[in-house]
């Protein structure tokens, strides 16, 4: 049952429109103009018909005149092609500005959820949110671009009703001939606010109940959203190709398919919407449109009531019957997108909880120190820190003052706080305790933008993207041809490149082009450190990306890493201590805590050290040679 702290009011409804509505013309004026003005010229445009060919009706039952009838002739001629024409031009710029109109709207709410502290944007609440806020608006259609659609139809009631009203004023002003009998009954003012007060009542009660339908269906948004996106899940397993072959070998579409077959599916024909449009959204709307057929029987009575009594003649019959109509089809656009409001107005409080939501992290405003030499001095003062919501420290006490110039390797178990370690220094969290400096500056001081330029990370779930090779070197469409090939070979990549059929040009997967190529997870490892040295930034962090590969080939591809860096500073995360050998110092983690500093060598000679018990406890595995050579 919906709750009554859900339900909003009119006046909240109606500020979360105009705020929609603002957001969206700060994003795409041109857009929002266009459908606007549109709207309003095509509501407009049958009154011009209706005015014109009342006239030329008029003029055939009247006087017949022929030169009145063609002079009315050639103005309703020259109103049409003028409308057509205006017509045309507005469709023209509406299509030209809205072609991305609705991927705009989406713009809006996912660069927020970007520019959002990584923190935040990682908790189940701010990703659910957002989930929710896309879900309404593919789903059931709620959200900015509902917003938009309202407001197309408030104009277009307001510009129908406006053009009703000017048309059928004289139908309440003309008055019946005094001798017209009983039918002067019509002159009475009483008689007239008697008819204007059932047209509003009519209208009020079929909008009423338009409205309760779309509040029953906005009530069920959520299950909608649940079930639509377990649906969508279910069904993309048939046809995607990192599932396809488990799909096949468990025969999984046997399970998929049974959302699409099972009739009592949330979208099915006996599926709990169904029911629900049929017993009672589907009535009240079928109701409201009885209502409104009512309204139109009223009112051609009333014209042509006065018509018998001779208040005016066929032709202004034909305007007023036919404006009367658009009138009550404008007044009740009106009263239902007013009542529209405050029930958009619930999925539109989701999407400004989200643009609304704070950045808690301080940006400073210091620029980063541009050395030539590209040495930092790096210094964690007595680091704590708890991820969101948690009450176990990932890192505790944690002091460390190392000159940065050389290779690093941080080894530690897993869980061992290794990758919060490289989170935290590169400021994708802030320590809730002690702080952290860059040549003695506390690197929340740094413009944050700055700051993160200067480190290059391959993380242990990196990802390309199925684009073509050269923008997943890059991170950019436009980039350097010479400088990608040149980071490739230094990955070692030089090899596969040569063999792929359009070079840079080549699709990563074949998601959108049968001539794309998958990669080895090797083949993609090299590639995303070909990224990260396309980046050219004095810091490369490596957090283990190979852990997918045996040890040997992880050692191979460190050692080949190392040899590329050159003048860069170079951190190595991993668990696996065979493959750290090479960097000048280890920092051993465990249980959230730096407990060993030093090189290699003393490390292992340090018999009641972790790293001792850590390497031998990996040694045993590799053969004797392995271990000969290893050590």
């Amino acid at each position: 049952m919906k709750k009554k702290s859900d339900a909003l009011t009119l006046r909240e409804g109606w500020k979360l429109f105009c705020r929609a509505m603002g957001t969206l013309y700060r994003r795409r004026p041109g857009a929002v103009l266009s459908c606007l003005l549109l709207k309003a010229w095509e509501s407009l445009t049958p009154y011009v018909a209706v005015f014109f060919s009342a006239r030329v009706i008029g003029e055939l039952a009247g006087s017949r005149d022929p030169i009145a009838l063609r002079n009315w002739v050639l103005a309703a001629l020259f109103a049409a092609a003028f409308t057509a024409g205006g017509s045309a031009l507005l469709n023209r710029w509406k299509n030209k500005e809205n072609c991305t109109l609705w991927y705009d709207a989406q713009f809006i709410v996912q660069e927020k959820y970007q520019s959002l502290d990584y923190m935040d944007a990682e908790t189940t609440e701010m990703r659910d949110l957002l989930q929710t806020i896309h879900m309404n608006q593919m789903g059931p259609g709620f959200g900015l671009m509902s917003a938009l659609w309202a407001a197309e139809r408030l104009v277009d009631g307001a510009c129908v009703t406006l053009g009703g009203v000017a048309l059928t004023a004289g139908l309440f002003l003309a008055r019946v001939p005094e001798g017209a009998g009983p039918l002067t009954v019509l002159n009475s003012p009483l008689c007239v606010l008697g008819v204007l007060g059932a047209m509003v009542l009519i209208t009020l009660a079929g909008s009423a109940l338009r409205n309760s339908g779309n509040k029953e269906l906005s009530s069920r948004a959520g299950d909608l959203n649940q079930d639509n996106a377990l649906f969508s899940h279910s069904c993309g397993l048939i046809y995607h190709r990192k599932y396809a072959a488990d799909v096949r070998v468990y025969g999984q579409e046997k399970y998929t398919m049974a959302f699409m077959y099972d009739k009592k599916g949330t979208f099915m024909s006996k599926g709990p919407f169904a029911r629900i449009t049929r017993r009672r959204v589907g009535p009240k709307k079928a109701a409201g449109a009885g209502v409104n057929a009512l309204f139109a029987g009223v009112a051609y009575l009333y014209v042509c009531l006065k018509a018998l009594g001779g208040a005016f003649g066929v032709g202004m019959v034909t305007q007023y019957a036919a404006a009367i109509t658009q009138l009550a089809a404008g007044v009740g656009v009106l009263f239902g997108e007013v009542g529209f409001m405050p029930v958009n107005g619930r999925f539109l409080k989701m999407v400004f909880q989200l643009l609304d939501a704070p950045n808690h992290m301080y940006m400073g405003s210091l620029t980063t120190e541009k050395r030539s030499d590209r040495e930092y001095d790096i210094e964690f003062r007595d680091v704590g820190f708890r991820y969101p919501g948690s009450d176990f420290w990932a890192l505790r006490h944690v002091n460390v003052k190392f000159r940065v110039g050389g290779r690093l390797a941080v080894v530690g178990q897993n869980g061992s706080g290794k990758s919060t370690f490289i989170k935290l220094l590169c400021r994708l969290y802030d320590p809730e305790e002690g702080e952290i400096r860059l040549n003695g500056v506390d690197i929340r001081k740094y413009n944050y933008d700055d700051y993160m330029g200067i480190f290059s990370v391959v993380f242990q779930d990196f990802a390309l993207t199925e684009y073509s090779l050269g923008p997943n070197v890059a991170a950019r469409e436009a980039f350097d041809r010479e400088r990608v090939e040149d980071c490739l070979e230094k990955a070692g990549f030089g090899d596969r490149l040569d063999s792929l059929p359009q070079g840079l040009n080549t699709c990563l997967g074949k998601g959108y082009e049968d001539s794309g190529v998958d990669l080895s997870g090797g083949e993609a490892q090299k590639v995303a450190i070909a990224r990260a040295l396309y980046k050219d930034a004095p810091f490369i962090i490596l957090d283990e990306p190979t852990a997918a590969l045996d040890p040997i080939a992880e050692e191979e591809i460190y050692t080949r890493f190392g040899q590329i860096i050159t003048d860069k500073t170079a951190i190595y995360i991993s668990h696996r201590l065979s493959s750290c050998r090479f960097c000048e110092e280890i920092l051993v983690f465990d249980q959230g805590t730096v407990v060993q500093q030093g090189s290699h060598d003393g490390l292992v000679a340090d018999v009641s050290g972790k790293y001792n018990e850590l390497w031998y406890a990996q040694a045993q595995y590799y053969s004797e040679e392995e271990r000969r050579r290893l050590l």
